[in-house]
């Protein structure tokens, strides 16, 4: 029987990448089984799994009773498991890697969300895990803030694969893709080569929905007439699908364009736009819906284990990323007459995603702190 999640790749050009890591995955076969069964090709790693997979198992409990023993402190703790991990996951797929030419095969992780206004502390510890790590197939994670942009921009320039992540807006997106292409130029320009340099855009997609609807509720309740409750209704679970149809509309504008062609003919890969948080928030939509309705070439979708089994199950993997565009600029002007501001929208959602992934950064910390504490008493009293 075919496998949808296979098919998104092998009939679509849609490269599926599992949103999760975890140790005891990487030892014994769940990795390999995800790369091998369900065509997964590639992986993204983030402090939000990482603080969980410490503190819900013992996954980690060796390494961090040996480290407490050395001394190290929590945050160096937290460093070192990750090094390891994305080590160990970007081996797994190094085959991918090779097998696709450097298209595929990638394990992503994040500078600290603590530097993510602060432009040159970004591209310092950009560079600073791209050679602790040192794996031809890692990409850095960059947030797209307004301080992003230039580090983004800087460490393309410098030879190193950027994943550009909380992308929420239109026009931020604009920015990211004109900063990789930026970069790509400098390099061209310095005479360094492009052929082996590779990105990709992190374009949120459920939270749209969950912060747009929230909005449109709220109209619900002061609407006065029957029509007004209608149109509004028709626009819930509407407003994240139709931004990422848009954005993609923009991708292909940019990177068909002469000014990237001429990069292209130089060895320059495309910056493909990757869908991020695409596991539905929503119960009452589809637990596929940011899979089946962004299905296309030249795209990445990063999923969480639960949206893989189900989209294995009830997926179908059919091209769908341009179709209904025009329909998608309609929502957005629907939503604006009706009062509804994405640009607030997306402002919201980036600034509480650089404040969500700090917190996890904190957590992280505390975790270990908690772990090594409770490990070392566990010792002492045997």
């Amino acid at each position: 029987m075919a496998n949808s999640m296979v098919e998104l790749y092998g009939k679509q050009g849609q490269s599926p990448w599992l949103d999760f890591i975890r140790r005891n995955m990487l030892h014994d076969g769940g990795m390999k089984r995800y790369i091998e069964e369900d065509g997964i090709r590639g992986v993204t790693a983030n402090p939000t799994i990482f603080a969980q997979a410490i503190g819900a198992g013992d996954d980690y409990d060796a390494q961090i009773s040996e480290l407490a023993r050395k001394g190290v402190a929590p945050a160096d703790m937290f460093e070192q498991i990750a090094i390891d991990d994305i080590r160990a996951a970007a081996d797994l797929l190094r085959p991918v890697y090779k097998d696709s030419n450097g298209g595929d095969g990638y394990v992503s992780i994040e500078v600290s969300p603590d530097k993510a206004f602060q432009t040159q502390a970004t591209i310092d510890e950009a560079k600073r895990w791209w050679a602790n790590i040192d794996r031809p197939n890692l990409l850095i994670k960059i947030p797209a803030t307004n301080e992003g942009i230039p580090a983004i921009e800087e460490c393309i320039a410098e030879g190193i694969n950027i994943n550009i992540t909380l992308i929420f807006a239109i026009s931020f997106y604009e920015k990211v893709m004109e900063a990789y292409i930026r970069g790509l130029e400098r390099r061209v320009s310095d005479g360094q080569q492009i052929d082996r340099l590779h990105s990709v855009a992190s374009f949120f997609v459920s939270r749209v929905d969950t912060a747009t609807d929230k909005r449109i509720e709220a109209k619900l309740a002061a609407a006065s007439t029957d029509g007004d409750r209608e149109k509004l209704r028709s626009l819930l679970g509407k407003a994240a699908v139709a931004n990422a149809k848009i954005a993609y509309e923009r991708f292909l504008a940019v990177f068909g364009a002469g000014r990237f062609k001429k990069l292209s003919a130089a060895g320059a890969h495309t910056q493909r736009p990757l869908w991020a948080s695409t596991g539905t928030k929503n119960k009452a939509y589809s637990d596929i819906l940011y899979i089946q309705e962004l299905i296309g070439p030249d795209t990445v979708n990063t999923m969480p284990p639960a949206t893989i089994d189900a989209f294995r199950d009830h997926g179908v993997a059919r091209r769908t990323i341009d179709s209904g565009v025009a329909e998608a600029h309609t929502v957005m002007r629907d939503l604006a007459a009706a009062g509804i501001s994405i640009d607030e929208v997306t402002d919201e959602l980036q600034r509480e995603g650089v404040e969500a992934f700090s917190k996890s950064f904190q957590q992280i910390n505390a975790t270990t702190a908690e772990k090594a504490s409770m490990l070392k008493a566990k010792a002492g009293a045997a």
